[in-house]
């Protein structure tokens, strides 16, 4: 008869040679969040900049379509990251909640590419030059009707609070898995300090 201890012995095995794939690579866990940074970031300050004067709106303005297109970098990077072979992660659940945990990634994953594309519709539509730090990169486009530049903010901002509410569900379900089932959900997201210490 098989031993009990072989499926433990198999998988500290498969620890022990670095293919456990229980866990993101440092890389991924960066990228996580330093996308969710930025993402918090560029809502707060969309929502505030209506409440200060020049310069300093103008400032927050800027800020904000620079890190917007750093944001874009990071998704591409996230998504070239994910593609390469060895970096993919086995899923955590199985069935319909692992059903339901991918269309969050992916709902997300394509909200911010249309989010990002439309801040350079928004800024273009209005023939201004989009800011990256300091360096302005003017439309390629001719100006668009006010009805349709008109269109494309009203659309950055229900993107804009679709993808915080979605984010908040993603982020309310990964804590549901740490604290009420008490699995390694979040901690596989978790930098590898932060997470022994939690494990502690």
């Amino acid at each position: 008869m098989e031993s009990a201890t072989s499926p433990a012995i198999a998988v500290a095995t498969r620890i022990a040679a670095g293919d456990d794939r229980t866990r993101y690579d440092s890389v991924a866990i960066t990228l996580h969040w330093l996308t969710a940074a930025l993402v918090i970031e560029q809502f707060l300050i969309a929502e505030v900049w209506g409440f200060f004067e020049r310069p300093a709106r103008q400032f927050l303005l800027s800020t904000h379509t620079s890190l917007g297109v750093l944001l874009g970098a990071v998704l591409i990077t996230r998504i070239i990251w994910r593609l390469v072979p060895g970096h993919q992660v086995r899923a955590a659940d199985v069935g319909w909640v692992e059903v339901a945990s991918k269309t969050v990634h992916y709902a997300l994953y394509g909200l911010l590419a249309l989010q990002v594309v439309l801040g350079f519709g928004v800024r273009w539509s209005d023939n201004k030059a989009l800011s990256l730090f300091g360096w302005l990169i003017p439309s390629p486009f001719a100006s668009a009707s006010n009805e349709t530049h008109h269109f494309l903010g009203e659309a950055h901002e229900w993107f804009a609070w679709t993808i915080i509410i979605l984010a908040s569900v993603h982020a309310a379900g990964a804590l549901f898995h740490h604290y009420v089932l008490r699995d390694d959900v979040l901690l596989r997201m978790l930098p590898l300090r932060t997470r022994a210490q939690d494990k502690a």
